[in-house]
């Protein structure tokens, strides 16, 4: 499947390391929901608004080792930390979310993030003759710095609860579709006023469920330049079989810089701009970390659900998860076996991959973990708890009684129709050819109407050639065969689309015949036939070709679905609230944090080992001598550079080594998520100590249900990040850019 359909599933998720979102005809098919309501959570749980720092966090953070003062945390009319912190996205701060966070390190605008957050942009400036994926990519003077189409940063000007302007005026009597068209109308009003004519990116978004509402206003700047990465074999050793693993050696980073106009505010590309001087910029110790030292991140954590019901972790474990695994787990298989073999298609599918193989292994980690961990035990004691509350009072009984029956019920009706509507979605809609075929919609409606064709075409030619600009049609047919023949193994008969009884009557059921017949004859298959068809379009294709057939059939058994999955979704969606608004009443005294939703927090604990099973203890830290132990230069994921090797053996790390030793990643019991990829990890003096990268696999299910026991943030020391900067590739004008503390 092509990468734009899959992104705002992957931004839903929720994983470390996530990359951008998908299209939107997948939104329906994970549900997030409220909040962790319980008092006495420990000081590493939660992932807290700033505004709320003052009251609800400070004191707790100056007894672990905070030395900075609120204002120099969190300020809106005078620089503080808070402007450091960059969330990254693909069309601005109101497209939708941030893929990764990301960090100002100099007073030239210098960005320090993760090699997989910018993992498109060194893709996209790649290819056989200059490969940056494999070989690194460092600019040696500004010059040399290379722009990237459509990658933003944000930078949060300002937060504002604006509860009090929305809930007042929605009726309990409001259906959902009318509660959220007033939703629309209310916020609509407040952002077009914070956004003062263009000036700022505004969004406004629910929290608690959808019980408070919060506004935010950002500056995004829209000339980003990539300046540096590592070579993946660094940037990202250990590949699939060490993600979300510790021990780990990964020196996860990319550095890129923010331009501006000539005033200082954003502007697209141009070679006039300069580099941004930012509010900040974070100091960068070279001290390094001891167990139980104080450690906070900010950014931008993706989702988190954990007040999920346990009737939606059933619908996870038995409905979402097992059919994304299998879907995702073959394309992978077909991607992996033409990128082994070839240069281009392991470029142009670099980052597609990279993005299914950690969500696909991210769904298998969760299933295991949630299981493992007894997650649904607990939910139901929740439950429980909540029942026996509201059942003590016939006004609270009215109010909430049917609250859990009417998740649990909505739940059902999804779980009825969810794996023919999600191999619709993505095994029948998302196939390359699929997707290419919808776009000719409007071509075929002028060609009816015999009105517009020309323009029609016009825009089609420039959609095709981008289509197919990282299209290997080997790989597209095979994905196509292999899905195909997935589908009609795990959906009922009765249910699969039309085009099934198509194959099956002419082609047997033979998937990789008629995966041949469709590349062979169809329009939509190869860039030289659709550009064919543009030149000379007839309408009578669109009945006849064999992609137009599938197309139309994967729609109708979407559309088939559709409404009831939405509105059962719906119902969930109000049952959640509903629930999340009781549990708050049922503990007035409690201290809540907000599920993560794209939107600024901090969260704050301690540099920490831990022990994930009986007589097994994981250190911290890891250092150097860990890549030497993993190197298989028989396995693409464990090459060790020769000069890495060499700089190794001569103990060459200048002034960044701890005893000798060069540390290269270490432990936090930070609360973190997808979209906190790349975010600063930060010490009670308000340095940077780290980049935070990935988390555990024995707390996959950390989402759903915080472990405190268990769940660590992997982060990169900041250390050897700066080594490999330095010693590695020799890029020393940007180590004399950053402000260092020895």
């Amino acid at each position: 499947m092509k990468k734009t359909i899959k992104r705002i599933l992957f931004s839903l998720i929720l994983s470390f390391r996530m990359k951008h979102k998908i299209a939107s005809l997948v939104i329906l098919l994970v549900l997030s929901s409220g909040t962790k309501l319980f008092a006495g959570n420990p000081p590493d749980e939660g992932m807290w608004l700033p505004i709320l720092i003052e009251r609800l966090n400070y004191v707790d953070m100056e007894k672990m080792g905070l030395h900075l003062t609120v204002q120099e945390l969190y300020d809106i009319n005078h620089s503080s930390l808070k402007d450091a912190i960059v969330g990254l996205s693909g069309g601005g701060a109101a497209s939708g979310g941030f893929f990764c966070t990301a960090e100002v390190v100099s007073d030239e605008g210098l960005l320090f993030t993760n090699h997989h957050c910018g993992y498109s942009a060194v893709q996209n400036h790649s290819s056989p003759e200059h490969d940056y994926l494999t070989n690194g990519f460092w600019a040696m003077s500004k010059k040399e710095e290379l722009s990237n189409e459509n990658l933003c940063a944000s930078f949060l000007v300002r937060m504002e609860n604006v509860t009090d302007s929305v809930i007042p005026f929605l009726s309990d009597t409001l259906k959902e579709s009318a509660r959220s068209e007033k939703i629309k109308d209310l916020t609509a009003k407040m952002k077009k006023r914070a956004a003062e004519n263009g000036k700022y990116e505004v969004s406004i978004k629910a929290f608690y469920g959808g019980n408070e509402y919060y506004l935010f206003v950002f500056k995004t700047y829209k000339d980003v330049r990539l300046v540096g990465a590592p070579p993946s074999s660094i940037g990202k050793f250990g590949g699939d079989t060490d993600n979300w693993m510790w021990p780990r050696h990964t020196c996860d980073f990319t550095v890129f810089r923010i331009y501006a106009d000539s005033t200082g505010n954003p502007s697209g590309y141009s070679e006039k701009n300069v580099p941004l001087k930012p509010k900040y910029h974070l100091p960068i110790s070279l001290k390094g970390v001891k167990k139980n030292d104080f450690a906070m991140i900010w950014g931008y954590p993706g989702n988190t659900s954990r007040y999920l019901t346990s009737y939606g972790m059933e619908f996870n474990l038995n409905s979402l998860y097992p059919s994304l695994i299998k879907i995702f787990g073959k394309e992978l298989e077909v991607m992996k076996e033409r990128m082994d073999v070839d240069t281009k298609v392991k470029i142009d599918y670099a980052e597609n991959y990279a993005m299914i193989a950690n969500t696909w292994k991210n769904f298998i980690g969760q299933s295991k973990m949630l299981v493992k961990n007894k997650v649904e035990d607990k939910k139901k004691a929740i439950e429980a708890e909540f029942t026996s509350w509201y059942s003590k009072s016939p006004e609270l009984q009215k109010k909430y009684g049917p609250v859990l029956d009417n998740i649990k019920n909505g739940y059902s009706k999804m779980n009825a129709i969810a794996i023919p509507f999600f191999y619709a979605n993505i095994a029948g809609m998302g196939l390359d050819v699929v997707k290419l075929a919808g776009q000719f919609g409007s071509l075929k409606s002028a060609l009816i109407a015999k009105a517009g064709i020309k323009e029609s075409v016009d825009g089609l030619k420039a959609t095709t050639k981008i289509h197919f600009k990282e299209i290997d049609s080997s790989v597209s047919q095979k994905t196509m065969a292999e899905l195909l023949k997935l589908y009609e193994q795990n959906v009922p008969k009765d249910q699969l689309p039309s085009v099934f009884a198509l194959i099956e009557k002419n082609y047997h059921n033979d998937f990789n015949a008629f995966a041949d017949a469709v590349f062979r004859t169809s329009v939509f298959a190869t860039e030289a036939n659709a550009m064919a068809f543009l030149n000379k379009p007839n309408v009578k294709v669109f009945k006849k070709d064999l992609v137009s057939i599938m197309a139309q059939s994967f729609q109708e058994a979407s559309g088939k679905y559709a409404a009831a999955y939405g509105e059962a979704r719906t119902s969930v969606s109000a049952g959640n609230r509903h629930f999340i608004a009781g549990l708050r009443e049922m503990n007035p005294k409690m201290v809540a944090y907000p599920d993560a939703n794209s939107t600024m927090r901090m969260t704050y604990g301690q540099v920490l080992d831990y022990f994930p099973a009986d007589a097994v203890h994981y250190e911290y830290y890891t250092t150097m001598k860990g890549v030497m132990q993993k190197e298989d230069p028989n396995n693409d994921e464990f090459i060790v550079p020769d000069k890495l090797k060499e700089l190794y053996k001569a103990k060459d790390f200048g002034q960044y080594s701890e005893n000798g030793e060069m540390i290269t990643c270490f432990l936090t019991n930070n609360d973190i998520t997808g979209g906190n990829s790349g975010s600063p990890v930060i010490n009670g003096n308000g340095q940077l100590i780290g980049l935070a990268f990935d988390g555990n696999w024995e707390a996959m299910s950390g989402d759903i249900s915080f472990e405190p026991d268990l769940q660590r943030t992997i982060n990169v020391d900041i250390r050897y990040v700066l080594f490999i900067i330095d010693k590695f590739a020799g890029d020393t004008r940007i180590i004399k850019e950053l402000t260092l503390v020895k």
